[in-house]
């Protein structure tokens, strides 16, 4: 039976990992990276996908991998 390690130090609020956008994280075997700075050219979420050649539901799903991103804490916001 494997073991795993609890990470959440029994907090009813959860844990934080990576307080700061400063502070390394990695994922499935990934090398430890921080986040990524804001830019407004790609981060603003306004510009991000206005663009003629995506249509509504195509428009949707980016929305929808951005807004989870950003509640991941993976997307820069300013």
């Amino acid at each position: 039976m494997p073991s795993y390690e609890q990470l959440d130090y029994g907090s009813a609020d959860g844990s934080i990992w990576g307080k700061s956008a400063t502070e390394k994280i990695a994922v499935y075997g990934a090398a430890p990276v921080a986040q990524r700075a804001y830019s407004s050219a790609v981060h603003a979420t306004s510009a991000l996908a206005t663009s003629s050649d995506f249509g509504a539901t195509q428009l949707a799903a980016v929305q929808e991998i951005q807004k989870t991103l950003i509640a991941l804490g993976v997307w820069a916001t300013a």
